[in-house]
């Protein structure tokens, strides 16, 4: 009975003693940046995040994981627990990771809180290219093959998508420059190094307004709120509409296996974040087009992005693979 009793009372004090279970977040989160400061993706993730913290009620550290076109931040997210405590703030390109040989991981390994907002892309030239629209452009290039030259950096970005996007409808026979970065290209279109140049309008923007180069169309189905007098592609060549919407995105992510109730709470969080007037600023005054997607619509969006991308760029012959070996279905 003593043994009882005795047994009975440890039984009691240790159930006593033990925590309640403290409800997420309990501690800092990681936030890892696949990019570095100072980028599009950096500071998309640094202004929006403020916003989620206060509606979470907890701390989120962010950090610049660089290196491997984005793939060591994605890592070390997937390689973390599936806890929510390690947070990745990506852009799109590990869609593209599998069919460029980069990793064997895509954003298929995780569960999208939140795509933010995408990029708008444009068509710009030196202001003293001999055209001034798509359709003067796409005539003098044949009429002078090889004379035009278009800035690129490098298979899988934005001026490479762009040009299989024109070629896959318009074939160019134009002559391509590399550059290490939109920045660099950019400078060299405004000197004359170069004569047209694919964008995202967030980086153009200023140069537009400012008249040191010139739009050719906005790659997109309708008029930009900040330049409304920019033609869009569709308006000249409406056969373009159907790989449109696109534009490189930013999103947040956790690893798949994140609790449900945890998803939530961040989803939660971001899309309220994402409605903040100093926020919905940045991204109207970058040229982004906000999206907030969340759940389903946001599996979709990274679904038809994939397939689109992944396809164009492969019958541009930029891939190491193809988008079939890994099950990504022909738009």
């Amino acid at each position: 009975m003593l043994r009882k009793t005795v047994f009975g009372a440890v039984i009691a004090l240790g159930l006593g003693a033990l925590p309640a279970l403290a409800e997420y977040p309990e501690k800092e989160i990681q936030g890892i940046i696949q990019w570095g400061a100072g980028g599009s993706t950096d500071t998309v993730a640094r202004a929006i995040t403020p916003h989620a913290e206060a509606k979470l009620g907890g701390t989120i550290v962010m950090q610049n994981v660089t290196g491997g076109v984005g793939a060591i931040g994605l890592n070390q997210v997937a390689d973390a627990d599936a806890d929510g405590y390690s947070i990745l703030f990506g852009a799109e390109n590990p869609l593209l990771y599998k069919v460029m040989k980069l990793g064997d991981k895509d954003y298929g390994d995780f569960v999208p809180v939140n795509i933010i907002a995408r990029g708008v892309p444009v068509l710009v030239a030196n202001v003293d290219a001999p055209f001034n629209t798509f359709p003067e452009m796409v005539a003098y290039i044949g009429a002078n093959p090889k004379a035009v030259k278009f800035g690129s950096t490098g298979p899988g970005g934005l001026p490479s998508v762009v040009t299989a996007m024109i070629n896959s409808k318009t074939p160019l026979d134009v002559t391509f420059v590399p550059y290490d970065g939109d920045g660099p290209a950019l400078t060299a279109l405004q000197g004359g190094a170069i004569d047209v140049m694919p964008a995202v309008l967030g980086a153009a923007m200023e140069g537009i307004k400012g008249g040191t180069m010139k739009p050719i169309a906005l790659f997109e189905v309708e008029p930009s709120p900040q330049l409304p007098d920019v033609p869009t592609i569709v308006s000249t060549n409406p056969e373009f509409a159907e790989l449109l919407p696109w534009g490189p995105f930013f999103g947040v992510f956790v690893k798949k296996g994140t609790p449900d109730d945890v998803v939530a709470k961040l989803v939660d969080a971001y899309a309220e974040a994402a409605k903040h007037p100093d926020f919905v600023s940045l991204i109207d005054g970058r040229g982004f087009k906000m999206l907030s997607l969340s759940g389903a619509e946001a599996e979709a969006f990274l679904t038809a992005w994939q397939s689109t991308t992944a396809w164009l760029i492969h019958e541009a012959g930029l891939t190491k693979a193809s988008p079939e070996d890994f099950g990504i279905a022909k738009p």
